[in-house]
């Protein structure tokens, strides 16, 4: 398995409609962070998916060191 690269040392803030799943790039190779656009292929890693639970603005991980994946736990300022 490779490692994930980090796409940015920072989260994504994205506007999320509830009920709606979202595909969130693992890999960190995706040309659409913080989704996936299918560039993990031969990684060993995965898109993982996560559904809205409500309207709002959520922080997607961008460093891809989250313990909290999809979600930004703030991993990208130890890095």
């Amino acid at each position: 398995m490779t490692d994930p690269v980090p796409a940015q040392l920072a989260p994504y803030n994205v506007k999320v409609r509830a009920g709606r799943k979202y595909f969130w790039c693992a890999c960190g190779r995706s040309r659409q962070q913080p989704f996936c656009d299918g560039s993990h292929g031969g990684t060993g890693i995965t898109a993982m998916q996560w559904t809205a639970a409500a309207d709002g603005e959520i922080w997607f991980c961008g460093c891809k060191r989250t313990a909290n994946a999809p979600l930004c736990d703030g991993s990208h300022e130890r890095a």
